[in-house]
């Protein structure tokens, strides 16, 4: 049986709510929308590279 690419990369089953100004909201969703991306996507492959860059080796 062949799996998903949602189901290599794992089900996305949390949220995660911030409060950020209404302007840099808007903001940002335009620029993704100008780049032809979402704002949860962009916002998941900063956390991923966040956490990546910042990963304790030991």
């Amino acid at each position: 049986m062949v799996q998903s690419k949602k189901s290599k990369t794992g089900k996305k089953d949390s949220q995660l709510i911030i409060r950020i100004n209404s302007e840099e909201r808007d903001a940002f969703v335009a620029l993704c929308e100008t780049l032809d991306t979402s704002a949860a996507r962009e916002v998941r492959r900063f956390i991923r590279q966040f956490v990546k860059e910042n990963a304790q080796t030991e």
